[in-house]
């Protein structure tokens, strides 16, 4: 129960800040890499490594930014995902990032979450360089929201670098 309940908060402070943050029209492609601490609260912890792409503004749906995104972990434990990003900028620098995110879960050897299905809510606060590099701190929960008989859920903490498509790959 606590899925759905965190899942409209966030949204909720995701809309009103919306409205009083400063958007960016030309955000580009992102490639974002990460590690961190995976079951941040419960006694299987694992380190986490987390791979997404990012689509740019020009493929928003309504406010939102589309993204897809594997996240493994030492356990071998893999999630696969795709979802929505809402980025609420504070000057030039500081984005916060509310995301939420559904798809599959293998547990590996790792925590069983109770089903193949889960869905990832967090808040992404990060630094933007003039570059429109990001580094930041991202916090997510993961749950099936009660689909399953078990719904333990997961958090992770997770350091990541986001770098525009087009600086790796060029155009």
């Amino acid at each position: 129960m606590r899925q759905p309940l965190a899942t409209a908060l966030i949204l909720a402070v995701a809309l009103w800040l919306g409205a009083v943050g400063q958007a960016r029209a030309e955000e580009p492609d992102f490639l974002t890499v990460g590690a961190g601490y995976y079951d941040l609260f419960d006694d299987q912890a694992a380190a986490e490594a987390r791979f997404e792409y990012r689509f740019s503004e020009k493929n928003k749906l309504l406010w939102f930014t589309p993204f897809v995104g594997l996240t493994a972990t030492s356990d071998a434990a893999t999630y696969g995902y795709a979802g929505i990003a809402l980025d609420v900028f504070f000057g030039n620098r500081w984005v916060a990032t509310p995301t939420f995110a559904a798809g599959l879960y293998g547990n590996g050897d790792g925590k069983d979450l109770g089903h193949a299905i889960e869905f990832r809510s967090g808040l992404e606060v990060a630094y933007r360089f003039d570059d429109y590099s990001r580094v930041g701190l991202s916090f997510t929960h993961i749950s099936n929201a009660g689909i399953g008989e078990r719904n333990p859920g997961v958090e992770s903490l997770v350091l990541f670098y986001s770098v525009p498509f087009d600086a790796v790959f060029g155009e």
